[in-house]
């Protein structure tokens, strides 16, 4: 009997561990640039697997993504970009560089460009990127930018920088608590030329808020389920232990 509980808490425990992954994807439908996360689950060998040799548990471990890329939607502000087809862009957190689809950026109280978090946007040589006062600011389908201060001629426009575009092998990518990207290794990724973007553009979160909400509705079925198996393999139990005293 007691195997049957604890066949059925390990599901039930998988089923919560995936339901905070669909709750996540739910939360962030409409966050800019996010990639849907998976829950991953593994077949793990028993301890003292040589005699039960045919058993196995199984155990979530670090999440997936599905990288498709979700739709661009027009903005027209300038300072809103995304990235097409494969690619990522670069900014600095607090722990280290990391990585990101999301390029809804603004300017901050020192004219550099960051992110909605206010992490600094890099360049091709991995700097803060600063941008002139109350500039008019433009970027290029390559990452290029440019910039006209307010008042200057329009033939002193100035290239400001280059977008820090990588596209490392996404296998080669770990999503960190934070939600940003960084190379597992831990190694810088390297600026890929052939990256490019679309200003104006921000790239929607590839959620499909439909499938998202079925998967939740399947997955807390299959959770009662397994609380069932649980509160009946216990019945059962109690009612062998009451006929066991009635017959001691």
């Amino acid at each position: 009997m007691d195997r049957i509980i604890y066949t059925a808490l390990g599901g039930a425990q998988r089923l919560l561990e995936q339901q905070s992954a669909i709750s996540n994807n739910l939360a962030n439908v409409n966050t800019t640039g996010f990639r849907e996360q998976l829950a991953v689950q593994r077949a793990v060998p028993l301890q003292g697997g040589a005699l039960f040799p045919t058993r196995v548990a199984n155990a979530t471990v670090t999440p997936g993504t599905r990288h498709e890329q979700g739709v661009l939607a027009e903005t027209g502000h300038a300072l809103d970009v995304a990235i097409r087809g494969e690619g990522w862009f670069a900014v600095m957190t607090p722990h280290g560089e990391a990585y990101t689809r999301a390029g809804d950026f603004s300017v901050d109280a020192n004219n550099m460009l960051v992110t909605k978090q206010g992490y600094p946007v890099l360049s091709a040589d991995g700097a803060p990127i600063e941008l002139p006062d109350r500039g008019a600011i433009t970027f290029s389908t390559d990452g290029q930018i440019t910039a006209l201060g307010a008042g200057d001629n329009p033939r002193d426009i100035q290239i400001m920088g280059q977008l820090k575009l990588v596209n490392p092998d996404v296998n080669q990518l770990v999503r960190g608590d934070d939600g940003w990207y960084r190379m597992a290794d831990g190694n810088i990724a390297q600026p890929d030329p052939t990256v490019s973007v679309a200003p104006g553009f921000l790239e929607k979160s590839n959620v499909n808020p439909a499938e998202a909400m079925v998967a939740m509705i399947n997955n807390t079925r299959s959770f009662e389920m397994q609380m069932k198996v649980i509160s009946d393999a216990s019945t059962r139990e109690e009612k062998a232990n009451s006929i066991l005293s009635i017959n001691g």
